[in-house]
């Protein structure tokens, strides 16, 4: 049997300073075929001319701003593979990060999706961490607000179909949500090798400040499963946990961005859903998370570019 095509979709906005990195750890990949899309979402940075100034054979357009869900969902519709990715112009994809994936999909016919470890990357692609990613539990990912997948994951097209794109409403944690209606589909599998890097830095949507609007979307996204039809009765049960946790994580993004009275609302809200959830050790991660890893990265940062770590 021939190997299947692999489509991997980068949308880029302003992230030219990263995105030359980005396009080269996909066309090192070892896995043959592989489409490349490369989609500059009207960016007003230097990101036209990195892009133009990259070599490779591959799929390079760029449109007017429509933001990265809207960007997507073009790049996936111009995409001719079987199993689609996505890669943020911040990220990078590992040597071998795609045949992994081809091979653990190959082996698991109902598996839809795969993801892998990563590594953290500061601004200069240093490497913080090492992320190891939590194994696939649906029910985990519903009721604690979390998403296993990061950097490096792929899925099948025909399983993608059948959930529908990414939600353009959803700024914060539109991947969140896509995992969550992917996942009614069928499982994931989790390759447990560090196969991508995920760059923090203050430009980061994962790690600058949110607005009230983007703050309240995890319970939206809660809020939203629990209306699909035919949702199972399992997942249907376990809403109050989940909404309790929803309200959590949008405190812990207010905590971040300085709003304190909403973030004691978000707790309020939490508590009426699920008294337990908000005493638990996860919910006090969570809002110390938000208090002092902002911090704990710039520190790092400032430690590793002093001029004693540059000279030892």
């Amino acid at each position: 049997m021939s190997a299947p095509l692999v489509t991997i979709v980068i949308p880029a906005y302003n992230h030219g300073k990263y995105l030359a990195e980005a396009v080269r750890s996909v066309l090192a990949q070892d896995h043959h075929p592989l489409e490349l899309i490369v989609l500059d979402d009207g960016s007003t940075d230097h990101t036209p001319e990195v892009l133009a100034g990259i070599a490779g054979d591959f799929v390079r357009e760029r449109h007017v701003n429509m933001g990265q869900a809207r960007t997507l969902a073009k790049g996936w519709a111009m995409a001719r593979g079987s199993i689609l990715a996505y890669l943020s112009a911040d990220d990078t994809l590992a040597p071998g990060a795609a045949s992994a994936a081809v091979a653990a999909l190959a082996a698991d016919p109902h598996a839809v999706a795969t993801y892998c470890d990563y590594h953290l990357l500061d601004p200069q692609s240093r490497t913080v961490r090492p992320v190891q990613a939590p194994p696939y539990d649906y029910r985990t990912m519903f009721t604690d607000v979390v998403c296993p997948p990061g950097p490096g994951a792929f899925f099948r097209r025909d399983a993608y179909e059948r959930a529908g794109p990414w939600d353009a409403r959803l700024r914060q944690m539109p991947d969140y949500d896509f995992w969550l209606r992917l996942g009614l589909q069928g499982h994931f599998i989790h390759i447990e090798r560090s196969l991508a890097g995920f760059r923090v830095h203050d430009g980061s949507q994962s790690f600058a400040p949110t607005s009230p609007e983007r703050a309240a979307e995890p319970v939206a996204i809660i809020e939203a499963l629990l209306r699909t039809p035919d949702l199972p009765s399992d997942i249907a049960a376990l809403g109050p946990r989940a909404l309790a946790h929803a309200h959590l994580i949008s405190a812990q993004l207010h905590l971040r961005a300085g709003r304190w009275g909403m973030a004691g609302r978000s707790v309020r809200a939490a508590w009426s859903q699920s008294w337990p959830r908000v005493l638990s050790l996860r919910a006090l991660r969570l809002l110390g998370n938000a208090l002092f890893n902002r911090a704990g990265h710039r520190l790092l940062w400032s430690v590793r570019s002093s001029p004693s770590e540059r000279n030892p």
